[in-house]
């Protein structure tokens, strides 16, 4: 970089000669991604674990939510915007966890049960992060052990599980 003369005859940087330094600069520092090639028995295997672990995520949640009805509809009641709905929720999200684990075991169905699947980890997660930011009080009635996580462990665990559908709908990708 060189100096040279601006208005009113103030130095100025002069970048236009830096410009190839700092793209070769620039290029040297690129992350180099090394795929990752797998075999597809082993993809087959990471694509039937991560599904099971899935499946398995929602059959406890929803079980739970069954058993302990009551106290998971008065704690959705609890909640300012979706309160009036407390009925219809807290039959509809344990009902959809049932039937979104029973898709993702199904072979054929599992791609479906997948997007489903992320698409409401996406909706509980969006739900923690509003809680997070604005709510006073924060009750959780998820289900089991996971009521005994903090609200932003709760957070990383969905983030997780995002990550783990997302990864399952790329094998799968892989797969067909």
């Amino acid at each position: 970089m060189k100096l040279c003369n601006g208005k009113q005859g103030f130095p100025v940087a002069d970048t236009t000669l830096s410009m190839n330094s700092q793209s070769r600069y620039y290029e040297n520092m690129k992350v180099k991604v090394i795929p990752i090639r797998l075999d597809p028995k082993t993809r087959e295997f990471f694509f039937l674990l991560i599904n099971i672990i899935l499946a398995s995520l929602f059959a406890y949640t929803a079980y739970e939510k069954i058993m302990d009805h009551e106290r998971f509809m008065n704690g959705i009641a609890k909640v300012e915007l979706i309160g009036k709905f407390a009925f219809f929720i807290s039959w509809a999200v344990p009902i959809a966890e049932l039937l979104i684990a029973v898709l993702i075991l199904i072979p054929e169905t599992a791609k479906i049960g997948l997007w489903s699947f992320l698409g409401m980890m996406i909706t509980f997660t969006m739900y923690i992060l509003i809680a997070l930011i604005w709510a006073s009080e924060l009750p959780c009635h998820c289900g089991g052990v996971i009521e005994t996580l903090t609200w932003t462990e709760h957070l990383w665990l969905n983030i997780g599980f995002v990550l783990l559908s997302i990864t399952a709908i790329r094998l799968k990708n892989t797969l067909n």
